[in-house]
């Protein structure tokens, strides 16, 4: 039988896989491919730097024995390493594994030559050495099962958020796909999660992060030319928590890197968590693959909590701090409270600061003080949908004049403050307000704010146009 790289390589995978996890093996030996057998000397690709580095970190001596094994004491081992651009390393890293009248299976020091400038995988965390140093979860302890209060409105997203705590990658409910209006809990009990799979499972990696953090790292390793690195350091996570996903819309740099990340956790059994304010179908400006894997597995969505549901809140954050409050006070603030979570403990915490700073006793009329302020100050939510139709309401023409192409200067300003609004008042990105107003790019949306800034500080005319647009579209 001919000996070929293939042989070799087949034989050696075939020990290294009796000596490892499954999943250890499939994520770490199962990409590398045989490229060429020169005597004792065999040649395997690897997909990156990062890739060779960990195999020299974690797995050298498996290697070294499972070579030594198939071609003697003086077998080599070179890899070419399969470069960002797509072409190989022309300067592969050699790994000599020395000759010894020692037991072959008993550990050796391992000579490693290097060619090419080795370099550490840069973590986004800025992490130095980040197969030596624990990865921090970013969690908050604070927010975990405990205080999260169930009830109707969030009894399915609490279920499979426990589900999944208790078995992580390991249900129907990968991703799990966590929505709702603001206040309403997502985030809480997105980090929940995060908590109680560490509490149980202390080994595994779990990292928290905002959608624009991770945005942010991701444009500072194109900056640096660390693509790689970013990508494989979230493939290396067990359990990703990414807030408030929709903010992904119109980043089609970072829904394509993640997309890949996502597909390389799914495939490996790891556990993905999203947080989003809309479902998928709402999602606008993601890409229908991404879309496609949101809908995996379960999206549960937390809606506003009723009547008993916002008593039991105001009632637990009263017993975590330890306070004792009459029941009509609270019956008061949960009737006339009615939007999120968020609201809700704050008019406590507002009660508690107020009759602790000003010495006041708790009283229906300091709780309504303090619900009419919250009230008054709760602005309203406001869609582009909703702007496109005030503004041109105010300049009296419809939304398709104001969507349309003409070069007007009437109709262009009120396009421009349409789109001025859009980003003052709501979270969407600026490719995502072009897009709804009249299919613009961001960079039309980001001129005319910059506009409208100029004129409201040169044209008293379009000065009162702001100021009139601004009280119909917030009061």
């Amino acid at each position: 039988m001919t000996v070929t790289a293939d042989s070799v390589w087949r034989e050696c995978l075939s020990f290294i896989k009796d000596n490892i996890k499954p999943q250890a093996y499939k994520t770490w030996f199962e990409p590398i491919k045989a490229v060429k057998l020169s005597g004792e000397v065999l040649t395997i690709q690897v997909p990156s730097k990062f890739f060779y580095e960990w195999l020299e970190e974690h797995y050298i001596k498996l290697l070294r024995v499972a070579l030594v094994r198939q071609l003697g004491n003086e077998a080599k081992l070179i890899y070419d390493v399969k470069m960002e651009n797509n072409y190989s390393s022309t300067r592969p890293q050699i790994v000599k594994f020395p000759s010894s009248n020692r037991d072959p299976l008993k550990p050796q020091k391992v000579a490693v030559s290097m060619e090419s400038d080795k370099r550490e995988l840069r973590n986004p965390f800025i992490i130095p050495g980040l197969q030596k140093v624990k990865i921090e979860s970013q969690l908050n302890p604070n927010y975990n099962f405990v205080n999260f209060v169930e009830g109707d409105s969030n009894r399915l997203a609490r279920s499979a958020g426990m589900a999944v705590a208790k078995k992580p990658g390991g249900t129907s409910f990968n991703p799990l796909l966590i929505y709702g209006g603001v206040g309403l809990g997502k985030t809480h009990l997105a980090h929940a999660i995060g908590v109680d799979i560490k509490d149980k499972y202390p080994d595994k990696t779990v990292l928290y992060i905002s959608s624009e953090k991770f945005t942010q790292q991701f444009i500072d390793s194109v900056k640096s030319n660390t693509r790689n690195d970013f990508i494989h350091f979230y493939q290396m996570i067990d359990v990703l928590i990414i807030d408030d996903v929709q903010f992904f819309s119109g980043k089609k740099g970072t829904q394509d890197v993640f997309f890949h990340i996502f597909n390389h956790l799914h495939q490996n059994g790891k556990q993905v968590i999203l947080t989003s304010d809309k479902a998928p179908v709402d999602m606008q400006e993601i890409e229908q693959r991404l879309l496609s894997r949101f809908k995996w597995g379960l999206s549960a969505e937390l809606q506003s909590p009723d009547y008993e549901t916002r008593i039991s809140i105001l009632e637990n954050k009263l017993f975590r701090d330890g306070v004792e409050m009459p029941s009509e006070i609270i019956e008061y603030i949960a009737k006339n409270i009615k939007t999120n979570v968020r609201e809700l403990e704050g008019v406590i915490i507002s009660m508690i600061a107020q009759a602790s700073f000003n010495r006041k006793e708790f009283s229906i009329e300091l709780a309504r003080q303090i619900v009419d302020k919250f009230v008054k100050n709760t602005k309203k939510e406001v869609s582009i949908d909703y702007i496109q139709k005030e503004v041109s309401k105010y300049f009296d023409m419809d939304v398709a004049t104001l969507q349309s192409k003409t070069r007007k200067r009437h109709i262009v300003q009120a396009r421009q403050l349409a789109m001025y609004f859009a980003k003052r008042l709501t979270k969407t990105s600026l490719a995502s307000i072009g897009n709804q107003i009249g299919q613009r790019d961001h960079a039309t949306v980001l001129h005319a704010c910059k506009t409208v800034d100029n004129l409201t500080e040169t044209d008293k005319q379009f000065r009162k146009y702001v100021e009139d647009l601004t009280k119909k579209l917030t009061f």
